[in-house]
This record gives C-alpha cells, sequence and structure tokens, in this order.
C-alpha cells in the first residue's frame, strides 16, 4: 500500500471569523458604533448579538481548534472597539481583549491572522456629511489605527489591511443593499475601491517604515466573469467589464501599483480623484 498523500511542513491549515460576525457584545465594554448596527435593527430579520459569543467564548473556540488540528485562524480587530469614535480616545478594555485573545491564540499554537477592517468601518465617518472611505479623512485615520496596532499588538505576525474590497464596493454602490447604500453609482464604487486601496498601500508603507517583524498583505475576493454568450458581443463585453469591476482594478493597483491603460479604458468615464498622494499599493514580502 502506498503512502497517503501528506501535506507539506509549515502547512497552515486555517479557520476564518471576523469581527462584527462572531464576537457579539456590539454596544457594550466601550465599543462605538458600526453602519450595521441600525441598518440591522431598522431591518428586524437578525441581531448580530450574540452572534456565536466570541468576545465571551473565544477560548472555548480556540480550544476546539487546537483539538480539530487547527493551527492558523483569520480575526479581526473591530476599529470601533479600538477607538470608539473612529479617532481619539483609545478604548482600553477593547485592547485588553486583543491582547487576551491573540495570547490565547498563541499559547494554544493557532496562529491569528488579524485583520484590521473586516466591513466594520466605525459609523463616525459617515457622519457630519461623511462618507465612509470615499471621504479622504478616513483615509488617514485608517493608517493612524494601523499604525496604533501594529505598535501594540507586536505579538500578531501576520497583518492584513482590508477584507475583500470589491465586495464593499458592490454592497454599497451597485447592489447598493448596504448601509449608507445607493445602487448602480460605478462612479462611487471605482472611487471607493481607489481610496481603501491607497490605505492599504499607505498602511503597508507605515508597517515596513515602523520595522515591524512579520508580513502584511490583503484579501481580495476574486470572482471570474463569463458572458453568457461567448459570441454575443454585448454579452462579451459585459463579462470584460464586470472583471474590471471585481478583479483587475484591484489586482492592478494591487500588483502593479497602478492601473493599467487597458483597465482604464474598461472603467466607465467618470474621472477618479488621486485621494491622496501617489503611493504605490504594491504588493510586499515578509521582513
Amino acid at each position: 500500500m502506498t503512502n497517503p498523500m501528506q501535506f507539506p511542513d509549515g502547512f497552515v491549515f486555517g479557520g476564518a471569523t471576523a469581527a462584527y460576525q462572531v464576537e457579539g457584545e456590539t454596544r457594550t465594554h466601550g465599543k462605538g458604533k458600526v453602519p450595521w448596527d441600525d441598518f440591522l435593527a431598522a431591518q428586524g430579520r437578525f441581531s448580530p448579538d450574540p452572534a456565536s459569543d466570541f468576545y465571551n467564548k473565544y477560548p472555548v473556540d480556540i480550544d476546539l481548534c487546537q483539538r480539530f488540528g487547527i493551527n492558523g485562524i483569520r480575526v479581526s480587530i473591530a476599529w470601533s472597539r479600538i477607538f470608539p469614535s473612529g479617532t481619539g480616545e483609545v478604548n482600553p478594555e477593547g485592547v485588553a481583549f486583543y491582547h487576551e485573545l491573540f495570547a490565547t491564540c498563541n499559547k494554544a499554537g493557532v496562529i491569528p491572522y488579524v485583520t484590521l477592517d473586516h466591513f466594520d468601518t466605525p459609523e463616525a465617518f459617515y457622519q457630519d456629511g461623511g462618507e465612509g472611505f470615499l471621504t479622504r479623512t478616513t483615509i488617514d485615520a485608517f493608517v493612524e489605527y494601523a499604525k496604533f496596532c501594529f505598535a501594540e499588538f507586536t505579538e500578531v505576525k501576520h497583518w492584513f489591511t482590508f477584507n475583500e474590497i470589491p465586495a464593499t464596493a458592490e454592497g454599497s454602490f451597485i447592489v447598493g443593499n448596504w448601509p449608507h447604500g445607493e445602487k448602480y453609482r460605478l462612479d462611487k464604487a471605482f472611487q471607493l475601491m481607489h481610496n481603501m486601496m491607497v490605505a492599504h498601500a499607505k498602511a503597508v508603507v507605515a508597517f515596513h517604515e515602523g520595522g515591524f517583524e512579520g508580513e502584511i498583505g490583503i484579501v481580495q475576493n476574486l470572482e471570474p466573469k463569463y458572458p453568457l454568450d461567448p459570441n454575443n458581443a454585448a454579452d462579451c463585453e459585459a463579462a470584460r467589464m464586470a472583471d474590471v469591476i471585481n478583479n483587475r482594478w484591484v489586482l492592478d493597483a494591487t500588483f502593479r501599483g497602478h492601473y493599467a491603460a487597458d483597465t482604464m479604458e474598461l472603467r466607465p468615464s467618470w474621472p477618479i480623484s488621486p485621494a491622496a498622494s501617489s503611493t504605490s499599493a504594491t504588493r510586499t514580502s515578509p521582513r
């Protein structure tokens, strides 16, 4: 009998969570509001509390990971649990919670892979005329939040800036079924993705300039696009446009640091504001 196929040494068997999807305690322990709070309450369909009560029961979950051979887990920091108003005063209870979570993970051999913003940008950035990452000051606030986390949580060695920027753009400004959403605003969808990639790039630069140990990247959701009828020119053009929206726009920013000419040709003709300085959004490798 031949030996069964073996996974290579160092292979990470991972699990994945996100703060708003699992933690519960969304309005307690000093946490600030996020857009989903009022949005879900108004719908009345379901509540984010207690979710899986990860805030209180994470030791059980990490123990289960250890027992079943999960040696890596994606978690996210709730920005508004650290900075309830997005900027300014720090919530020490939130900081202590994540230190305890990461210590529990590391002690159990379940390495934390930490996302800084997983669909839960603080509500404060939508007040007083703000539009989240469409507003330039949110970019700067994210970078300061990221720098705080890099310096505070040095036990973390694997960072992601954002989770699934195209999904954020689609929910917010194409389908429009997310908080503060608008339908069919492709101009805002492209600008949002651009601004978030600028924020990503600036955070990556800050990570490396700060000399922090570990690696940093981003999680993109890529979706292959096919024409309904490959012999129909309109269908083919629609598939190419959808590929730009869901894939090429963020891939160009991630790996090139600029948008290729053919990507720009397929983008709708609305102008894109620079949003910030021309910091390259290139992927960076571990130190």
